[in-house]
């Protein structure tokens, strides 16, 4: 329903809209609120703040409808205006529409011109609200979904390949941060959420530096994923960069002298990258999976305090480029044959 505001010191001009549109009244497709004078609508739009349009008179005493005019765009940028007036002359015009008015129509007023000219401006209203709440929504989404997925749903494949995947060689990384869960247990749950965000934010930093995107936020752990050229040089100086940057972080006395320290695990070779869950259900998880990414899991969760674990045959590609060394032969979570895993020293 459109509410309207109607300004005008003509108090028998209320009864006349009230009978001329009696049916989009009686439908609710308008709700009509009137006011004397530019002062009394101000006091009105106080009262009603989720006005859509105002028609107004320009001479009225106290406030005159230009001198509104000036105060809508204060008031509400949003709210949109049509001059309905005598004082039809081009000064009145142009000083209208140079103070934010959307349109104008002289007295005596033509009842069908009126109606045409507030469904044209009231469809202008509803653009403009629908826009907003795009951006709103759109601002809101960003604090939630990485860059690379609104990209993706932004493309116009988008609706045509929702469920569809491809496999792609990419380089993916944990990174937990070590003792979180057992400080969580006597700690207040306010404190727990604005460390562990402060030192996301953190790692976060080095891993857009380095063109990795946030796959997820895993409790008190971060999965990332690095496509492109170099992926896995580019997701091992983030695993140190990160290392490095946590490493200089205060103790925190009050919580007993807890300092720290993260555990990653890196892998790299060929996944399948696509949207995971249910397009009934409307919620889908834009993500990677398969072994490599299974085994960077493991990884991490086999890394000591401050490690960096990769595989041998990751090993093998950056041998020459980062400083490693052999762990060993190691047995990871529910896998059957044993590992050569090596740690990224710099």
């Amino acid at each position: 329903m459109a509410k309207i505001l109607v300004v005008d010191d003509e108090t028998d001009l209320e009864v006349l809209i009230k009978q001329k549109f009696r049916k989009q009244i009686r439908q609710n497709e308008y709700e009509f609120v009137f006011a004397i004078n530019g002062v009394d609508a101000l006091e009105k739009l106080n009262a009603h703040p989720n006005m859509d349009l105002v028609l107004s008179d320009i001479n009225m005493p106290e406030m005159d409808g230009l001198t509104l005019l000036s105060k809508l765009s204060e008031l509400n940028p949003l709210l949109k205006s049509v001059m309905v007036s005598a004082y039809g002359d081009m000064a009145n015009i142009r000083t209208a529409m140079n103070r934010g008015a959307f349109d104008f129509i002289t007295k005596p007023i033509n009842f069908e011109d009126l109606t045409i000219t507030m469904e044209k401006t009231l469809k202008h209203v509803r653009e403009l609200q629908e826009t907003l709440k795009a951006i709103r929504e759109n601002n809101i989404l960003k604090m939630y979904v990485d860059e690379n997925v609104l990209n993706f749903m932004g493309s116009k494949e988008y609706e045509s390949t929702v469920m569809a995947n491809e496999n792609v060689t990419a380089t993916v990384m944990f990174i937990d941060v070590c003792g979180f869960t057992s400080l969580s247990e006597t700690t207040s749950p306010d404190v727990v959420v604005s460390m562990l965000n402060s030192y996301f934010d953190t790692m976060v930093k080095e891993i857009i530096a380095q063109e990795g995107y946030i796959d997820k936020f895993m409790g008190d752990a971060i999965m990332a994923v690095f496509r492109g050229d170099y992926h896995l040089d580019r997701a091992l100086d983030t695993a140190l960069a990160v290392r490095q940057q946590i490493s200089k972080l205060p103790e925190l006395k009050e919580m007993g002298g807890y300092r720290p320290k993260v555990s990653i695990g890196i892998n790299s070779g060929e996944m399948v990258s696509g949207n995971i869950g249910s397009s009934s259900l409307k919620r889908l998880d834009f993500t990677v999976i398969g072994d490599t990414v299974n085994i960077a899991a493991r990884l991490e969760n086999a890394a000591a305090q401050n490690q960096i674990l990769i595989s041998e045959a990751c090993y093998e590609q950056v041998k020459e480029a980062f400083q490693c060394k052999k762990i060993g032969d190691i047995q990871l979570k529910n896998k059957k044959e044993m590992m050569t895993v090596y740690e990224v020293l710099e």
